[in-house]
């Protein structure tokens, strides 16, 4: 039994100084990556691999100088391998003056101050850069028995594109949003951002997968203690592999067992060149077109691109609209359930008399109702969201079918609450952050039971709970619900509920000036 609860502690319960992390003895083909450079150590390491390409060739000097170019097929610019690096190096390069004297011993200097043509070129002496280069899709040049060789930028796979993201769209703004590529995701940022200021950090993160994660922030506009804070988070991390910046954010978060999102992300690099103007950090990840922006605060998950591309007037209604959204998707139903079961007394009659005759022979509670209704929901969208798109089109067909008409001929639900249930799905969708929308969606079932025993009292206590711990977030030392709580006036009013026009907003948002990163849970 004790050793039953402590394995469940050790599950369950974190550290209070740092991070529970799976450690592991290195793998046996990792050991020795730090010696000296050997091409048969890399032959030995690689060769099982059938896209492990070893391209030997003699470049004939003074000396003969026997060559080997490693590189990874599918993970290579072919022509710009054949082209700028092969036939320059076995065509080109023949009766170069530089080439008659080349001996062994100068041969790597020769090459890479004289007759390749590479643009990305550096030297490296140890084993795991080299096995690390050539996995990254980069070609290595091992000349001769020499104790180095030459890293040759030479990248170039299929990829994406550029495309407008699905899950961002605006009617108004750019349509470019990021792709899988990490390369091709800092360019866009460049672009934005065309200013020496503008700092990329490099890191990979991952024991295994090696994934390369950047750091983008703009400097003495960034907290500098925020951005050594990512910097140190990111750097602690111990794991086999990272295949998308949401295993960046579960490890990074300073509250992993709040249902709140802590940590934001963007796929449109417009939104992401904002926030980094702002004084926040982003985090890009290879491999995935989700980035990762910190500190987040409350608010930034009720807002988007679009509200700084229209009239301020207008966006202050819809921005109005979706904070309606939000408070109808958590508490219309538990409101209902409340007011219906316990608190006849706030109905007007006509209203009341309306209801009783809609629930008229439905066997359950009007707890029970909602909760199945919720769960139903919820079913239904998640049957929409994974099925292939002609098929998951029907799904909204059939389900209204099935509550709307058939349960409600059956006597199986009322239809005062397929409305309530229908108000609230459509309110959820008002949210345009994901993950908030996930979390109200959370939230809404616990409500429901409270409210279906103890009516407004449990309500209210509930609110009251949920409220103390969204006031005690924070994300990177920043308060979660700033610029409401400490409420910081000029901020609450330039960019919250109310959007003031761009010609208005005369200094940057005095969110992100706390000395203290690791107020919160450090890592």
């Amino acid at each position: 039994m004790r050793s039953w609860l402590k394995m469940l502690k050790e599950i369950t319960i974190r550290p209070k100084d740092k991070k529970r992390i799976r450690k592991h003895d290195p793998l046996p083909v990792e050991q020795g990556w730090s010696q000296t450079l050997s091409l048969d150590r890399v032959r030995e390491v690689l060769s099982k691999s059938s896209d492990i390409i070893f391209r030997d060739f003699i470049l004939q000097g003074k000396e003969a100088v026997a060559c080997s170019l490693v590189v990874v097929d599918g993970l290579v610019d072919k022509h710009l391998l054949d082209q700028f690096i092969l036939k320059a190096l076995m065509v080109d390069s023949a009766g170069h003056p530089e080439l008659v004297r080349m001996t062994v011993k100068t041969a790597l200097a020769t090459i890479e101050e004289n007759l390749a043509p590479a643009n990305e070129i550096k030297k490296i002496s140890e084993i795991g850069e080299a096995i690390d280069a050539i996995l990254s899709g980069d070609a290595v040049l091992f000349i001769g028995q020499t104790e180095e060789a030459l890293v040759i930028g030479a990248r170039g796979w299929v990829n994406r594109g550029v495309k407008e993201p699905e899950t961002a769209s605006v009617v108004r703004g750019p349509r470019e949003g990021f792709s899988e590529t990490l390369r091709i995701n800092t360019s866009l940022i460049r672009r934005k951002i065309k200013h020496p200021s503008l700092r990329l950090v490099s890191l990979k993160i991952g024991d295994l997968t090696r994934t390369d994660v950047v750091v983008a922030y703009v400097e003495n506009v960034a907290s500098p203690d925020i951005v050594s804070e990512v910097l140190r988070r990111l750097g602690k991390i111990k794991v086999d592999g990272v295949l998308e910046t949401g295993s960046l954010e579960m490890m990074i978060e300073d509250n992993p067992y709040s249902p709140f999102p802590q940590i934001g992300y963007t796929e449109r690099p417009d939104d992401l060149a904002a926030e980094l103007l702002e004084g926040k950090v982003g985090i890009i990840a290879d491999g995935t077109p989700i980035v990762l922006t910190v500190p987040a605060v409350f608010a930034q998950f009720l807002q988007v691109s679009e509200d700084y591309y229209e009239r301020a007037l207008i966006m202050v209604l819809v921005r109005f609209i979706r904070y309606v959204g939000l408070a109808l998707a958590l508490l219309a139903p538990s409101v209902y359930i409340a007011a219906t079961t316990f608190h006849h007394e706030i109905l007007p009659t006509s209203l009341a008399l309306s209801i009783a005759s809609g629930r008229e022979g439905v066997p359950f509670s009007a707890a029970m109702e909602a909760l199945i209704m919720i769960i139903i929901l919820e079913i239904l969208q998640e049957a929409g969201l994974r099925l292939p798109k002609p098929i998951g089109q029907t799904v909204g067909i059939v389900g209204a079918l099935v509550i709307g008409d058939a349960a409600v001929k059956a006597s199986l639900v009322s239809p005062i609450m397929v409305i309530i249930v229908g108000i609230t799905a459509i309110s959820s969708y008002a949210i345009p952050a994901y993950d908030l929308a996930i979390t109200v969606r959370l939230l809404r079932l616990p409500l429901i039971i409270i409210a279906g025993t103890m009516g407004f009292f449990g309500v209210a206590v509930a609110l009251y709970g949920l409220l103390i711990h969204v006031l005690s977030l924070r994300s990177f030392g920043v308060p979660y619900f700033s610029p409401i709580v400490p409420l910081r006036i000029r901020e609450f009013l330039q960019d919250v509920v109310v959007v003031v026009p761009i010609w208005g907003q005369k200094h940057r948002p005095n969110l992100i000036d706390t000395a203290e990163p690791e107020a919160g849970r450090k890592k």
